[in-house]
C-alpha cells in the first residue's frame, strides 16, 4: 500500500520550484520530484532523502520530472548516499531525464550512486 506526503518550496506569488511526493513500496521509500534542484530548493530535497528514522533505509529516487539540477543537488544526492549507506540502506536515482543525466555522468555520480532507466527497474534490481 502506497501513502503519499507532499512537500515543496513555495514563495508569495511565485510557483513551486521543485516538489516531492514520497510513497511507499514493499518497504522502499520512493521520492517523485518535480522541477529544479538547486541552491534555492536545495533543503527541501534535504529534507526528503532524510531516513536517519529508518534502519537500513531503502530509498529510490523518480527524477523523470526533474527539469535542472546544479551541483547542490550533486552534493546532497552524494551525501545521502553515504549516508543511507552507513545505515545499511542505499539510494538509486530513476527514470533521469537526458540533461540531467548528462551532468551526472560528467561528474561521475553514476558510478557512486546506481541510475536506473525506469522507476520500475529501480525497484526490482
Amino acid at each position: 500500500m502506497s501513502t503519499g506526503k507532499m512537500t515543496g518550496t513555495e514563495q508569495a506569488g511565485l510557483t513551486v520550484q521543485l516538489s516531492v511526493v514520497t510513497t511507499a513500496t514493499d518497504g522502499i521509500r520512493v521520492l517523485s520530484l518535480a522541477g529544479e534542484i538547486d541552491h534555492h530548493t536545495g533543503d527541501t530535497l534535504r529534507q526528503a532523502l532524510d531516513a536517519s528514522d529508518v534502519p537500513r533505509p531503502r530509498v529510490v529516487v523518480d527524477m523523470r520530472q526533474v527539469t535542472f539540477m546544479d551541483s547542490s543537488g550533486i552534493n546532497i544526492f552524494l551525501t545521502a548516499h553515504r549516508a543511507l549507506s552507513e545505515a545499511g540502506g542505499w539510494l538509486r536515482l530513476a527514470a533521469v531525464g537526458e540533461s540531467v543525466m548528462r551532468t551526472i555522468r560528467l561528474v561521475g555520480v553514476d558510478a557512486v550512486i546506481d541510475c536506473h532507466e525506469t522507476l520500475r527497474q529501480a525497484l526490482t534490481d
